[in-house]
């Protein structure tokens, strides 16, 4: 988990400050530094100040940090978290920042935006074109949906047949996770219960309660009927006599028709020796199988949902990986909207915790770089923000100088760094510290 997290950000960080450093080098900007996680202890660039590794190149001192939290480049003339106005004394000089046409500076601090972006299309592009779309028909869930705590909170009951979102007929059972959908104002689903149609709608204050959602995190699953696909070796079904392609009928006296059934019914019979109803090749067979404190016998079910697979050539596969990634900008600044206007928590802002647990504690790489693409497309959206200390708000006033054909002086920019990166501070510690603490009470 923690390899896949460092591994992340090394990539999107260190591409991220090679687009300030290749505008800047396109500009002829001299580059002080160039570091893939910060060689001091962020803000205060005088304390702790060491890199792990660092070799320098030229005019640019090349390095890897040993505070594994963002990354930079020191362009000469900038006031930034390594430099500020009291540094700049005297003229601008042809090699500074400062020296530099407005139009120039604005594209060295969107450089790493647009880096990030490029990454975000060129990851789920390629993963289109490689791994295709695998979906799931909306026809195909048969036995309705198995909701999680929070759907059943809000309504939601297991199998229930969906079978309109928002009044309207869909195709991809895939659909009901769409962000429009989850993170709509009024979104409402149809379902089939008992032969009658009902309508569950989805509170105002949904994103919140998602937030504090402890169990599965999935609002719906398909309900699906199983059979086994693999007995794990050494295991009580192996011991019992547990084969692949058996279809589990009953246990302990109950049927089981459906995995949560099964599941529910071993929970109820952990740490007990219980018989097992299985057909094996269209004959029925009783095993007798011991039920760890987990509720666990030993095997992997193989789902029994149809699903669909669409392909793409590379040249295909650019535009639906492009929509992927600019749809992740969307919903971040969906999601951030409904925080600013009260509508949602700022609990459910992520740090590094969450988000190394998204990787999870398996190496799988379809699963990397499909979430590495994410946090590509998430860390250029949260620098294009209009805050100080962040690319973003560097945007808003060279804008402002282009408009008004006068720049901010030097004090007004180091006073707003400094307001920005206390606004920054806040908010890391609150992610990362006050957040993790509050989940313990």
């Amino acid at each position: 988990m923690i390899g896949q997290l460092v591994l992340a950000l090394s990539i999107l960080v260190g591409l991220h400050e090679f687009g300030h450093f290749a505008f800047a080098k396109l500009f002829k900007i001299r580059v002080d530094k160039f570091y893939i996680f910060f060689d001091f202890l962020f803000p205060m660039p005088s304390v702790l100040n060491f890199a792990l590794l660092k070799k320098k190149i030229g005019e640019t001192e090349y390095g890897i940090g040993w505070f594994p939290l963002g990354g930079y480049v020191q362009i000469h003339g900038m006031i930034d978290e390594t430099q500020d106005a009291s540094t700049l004394a005297g003229p601008p000089q042809p090699d500074e920042f400062r020296g530099k046409p407005a139009w120039q500076r604005l594209l060295v601090m969107l450089g790493g935006i647009i880096m990030n972006v490029i990454l975000g299309i060129v990851i789920f592009t390629v993963m289109t074109a490689h791994y295709g779309e695998t979906y799931l028909p909306a026809s195909a869930v048969r036995y309705g949906v198995l909701p999680n705590g929070l759907a059943r909170q809000v309504g939601f009951q297991t199998g229930d047949k969906v079978v309109k979102i928002n009044g309207r007929p869909f195709t991809e059972f895939d659909d009901i996770y769409k962000p429009d959908v989850l993170l709509g104002d009024n979104t409402y689903f149809t379902v089939e219960r008992n032969g009658q149609l009902a309508d569950v709608k989805l509170p105002a204050n949904f994103l919140d309660l998602s937030g504090k959602q402890t169990e599965d995190s999935v609002l719906l699953r398909p309900r699906e009927t199983f059979a086994v696909e693999r007995v794990t070796p050494g295991g009580n079904a192996a011991k019992a006599g547990l084969k692949v392609g058996d279809v589990i009928k009953t246990v302990a006296g109950r049927p089981v028709q459906f995995f949560d059934e099964l599941q529910g019914t071993l929970l109820a019979n952990k740490g007990k020796t219980v018989p097992i109803d299985v057909e094996r090749a269209g004959q029925p067979t009783t095993l007798n199988v011991a039920v760890d404190a987990d509720g666990h016998i030993g095997f992997e079910r193989k789902s029994t949902l149809t699903f669909g697979t669409r392909h793409y050539s590379l040249a295909e596969a650019l535009p639906v990986g492009t929509k992927k990634a600019f749809s992740i900008v969307w919903v971040q600044a969906r999601a951030f909207g409904k925080i600013f206007t009260g509508k949602a928590s700022a609990k459910n802002l992520g740090g590094p915790v969450e988000i190394a647990q998204q990787f999870g504690g398996i190496w799988d790489w379809q699963h990397f770089w499909s979430l590495a693409g994410i946090l590509s497309m998430v860390l250029a959206f949260m620098n294009l923000l209009p805050v100080p200390a962040l690319d973003g708000g560097h945007v808003v006033f060279l804008l402002y100088e282009m408009i008004m054909r006068r720049k901010p002086s030097d004090a007004f920019l180091e006073g707003a760094q400094r307001v920005g990166t206390v606004l920054i501070l806040a908010l890391m510690a609150y992610v990362i510290v006050i957040k993790q603490v509050m989940k313990l009470f």
